[in-house]
């Protein structure tokens, strides 16, 4: 890629996605060849989800849903602002956990289901076309598109990659929206996640650096 198309958009949907776009962009960073505005973690994903279940949960089409999410795409880090939600969704207490759990656990669930021997193909296939769909209609002109990814982020110091909600344009990510407003419930989650999503980055980045080094020495023996 770094050679065929430096300036391609680079969508990743394999898991570890919290590794999977810290290891991509030090290998583009190595070649001299990264634009973090084009390059996604497709926790998409989790959006879809979020959008399901809270549309069931309220009685309102999914399509009609938004719920931000912001964090990774793994587990506890996977942070659903329901709080946010578009309509908003009156969930509390024991319904509220469980609806977060529900979105956290989705991917876990169908892979229990099929014993092992599949995951959510069709669900990944949709959420990367939704965000692929998303990015050619912002690269064509349109105006505030918005969508939730894990991306390279300043957001938070702590922390270089994050998912959050994105405003598209023509050249990739235009804005961070960053976390915007949450509650104590999800700011508590948050704090809980950046120390998971902290160890998964350096995972990548270890991984990348390693692969590269030993890469550089081939090529002096060659």
């Amino acid at each position: 890629m770094t050679k065929a198309a430096p300036d391609a958009y680079l969508i990743i949907i394999t898991n570890p996605l919290n590794s999977m776009i810290p290891l991509a962009c030090e290998v583009l960073k190595e070649a001299n060849k990264l634009n973090a505005r084009k390059v996604f973690g497709c926790s998409t994903l989790d959006s879809v989800r979020a959008a399901t279940f809270v549309g069931e949960a309220i009685c309102k089409d999914p399509k009609t849903v938004d719920v931000p999410i912001i964090g990774g795409h793994s587990g506890n880090t996977i942070i659903p602002l329901i709080s946010r939600s578009n309509p908003p969704a009156c969930l509390e207490g024991d319904d509220l956990q469980k609806m977060i759990k529900k979105i956290q656990e989705a991917g876990t669930e169908v892979v229990k289901a099929k014993a092992g021997k599949g995951s959510c193909t069709l669900a990944m296939a949709y959420a990367a076309s939704r965000l692929i769909f998303s990015i050619l209609r912002a690269a064509d002109g349109e105006k505030e598109i918005v969508e939730s990814a894990y991306v390279k982020s300043d957001v938070m110091p702590e922390v270089k990659y994050l998912a959050s909600p994105l405003l598209l344009g023509k050249c990739g990510i235009e804005k961070n929206f960053g976390l915007g407003k949450v509650d104590e419930c999800e700011k508590k989650m948050f704090c809980e996640a950046m120390e998971i999503l902290k160890k998964d980055i350096e995972m990548g980045e270890k991984f990348a650096k390693a692969k590269i080094c030993e890469a550089q020495k081939n090529s002096k023996k060659s």
